[in-house]
């Protein structure tokens, strides 16, 4: 691997992958719409590109990479574009997907809960489908296509201390405000993955021979009432807990039952991934930090 385009690497994991890349000696480039500067090593060149515009994306399509990264696919016509684009350029095409692409149940996901070789096709744009079904949609597009050769990683929800959504600092904010917390299911197993994690595992999969959809999640799940007793003994205050609230006191992690996957595919390939209890309890002590530090 010593090419590769990166759509969308200026964020969280995304940023996180496109150092790792660097600090192996890859030649990167990232790809987004050039609105937000961010700082990223001095030999990342960068392309301005708008995703949902098929004539936008073919300036990434005039050059061969050997590794393409797709962050930021959210829909068959994103899918769609980027088969006609790379068609051809690409040696491997990495796209992130989703524990989304499933649907709820009491068992750990494996890959063949939800097949996209099979799925049928809707070519639509991501405003015009939900995230599950645009995740659905955009693998079902590039395993039918066949244009290159695909992977698709399905990661659960990626946590740490600079996750741009605060879903962790949400319920920490609550506990530590007194504040409700809409939770209608506390027996719900989950599975996390740490944004490093996530990105070291980006990285490395690109230099392995697996295609089609592979789970990613540290091993072990955690039930929500055991992630809100975490909680709780850091922050020190109990946690209101209710089965029902307004929509601004609605946990982001509320699921309405179990959602967790099998990572042992790949595991089988090599992969060895943290566990949540090397990380989660120190981040959620990070966290608790970085509240008390704002209010200070």
């Amino acid at each position: 691997m010593k090419k590769v385009l990166v759509l969308g690497g200026t964020r969280f994991f995304g940023k996180r992958l496109v150092n790792l890349l660097v600090e192996a000696g890859v030649d990167v480039t990232v790809a987004t719409r050039g609105i937000t500067q961010v700082d990223l090593p001095a030999s990342v060149k960068r392309l301005t590109i708008d995703r949902d515009d098929v004539h936008s994306l073919a300036v990434a399509g005039e050059e061969q990479w050997d590794v393409v990264y797709d962050n930021i696919c959210y829909s068959s016509q994103n899918a769609m574009d980027a088969c006609k684009v790379f068609r051809g350029k690409v040696g491997k095409y990495v796209l992130t997907s989703t524990l989304s692409v499933y649907d709820y149940a009491e068992e750990s996901l494996k890959e063949e809960a939800f097949d996209p070789y099979t799925y049928h096709i809707q070519a639509k744009t991501r405003e015009e489908m939900t995230y599950q079904e645009g995740k659905r949609q955009a693998e079902a597009v590039f395993f039918q296509e066949n244009a290159f050769p695909v992977v698709a990683v399905r990661f659960p929800i990626v946590l740490a201390e600079d996750d741009y959504t605060r879903r962790l600092y949400f319920h920490i904010q609550q506990v530590q405000e007194e504040r409700p917390i809409g939770i209608p299911n506390l027996a719900a197993q989950m599975c996390f993955i740490h944004a490093q994690g996530a990105a070291q595992f980006l990285a490395w999969v690109a230099t392995t021979s697996i295609t089609g959809p592979v789970n990613a999640c540290s091993d072990g799940t955690v039930s929500l009432a055991e992630l809100m007793e975490k909680i709780v003994q850091i922050v020190g205050k109990p946690a209101r807990i209710e089965q029902t609230t307004d929509d601004s006191d609605a946990s982001p992690f509320g699921f309405v039952a179990s959602f967790y996957m099998d990572n042992s595919k790949a595991k089988a390939a090599g992969f060895p991934f943290w566990s949540l209890d090397e990380w989660l309890p120190a981040l959620i002590k990070n966290v608790n930090d970085e509240y008390t530090s704002e209010k200070a």
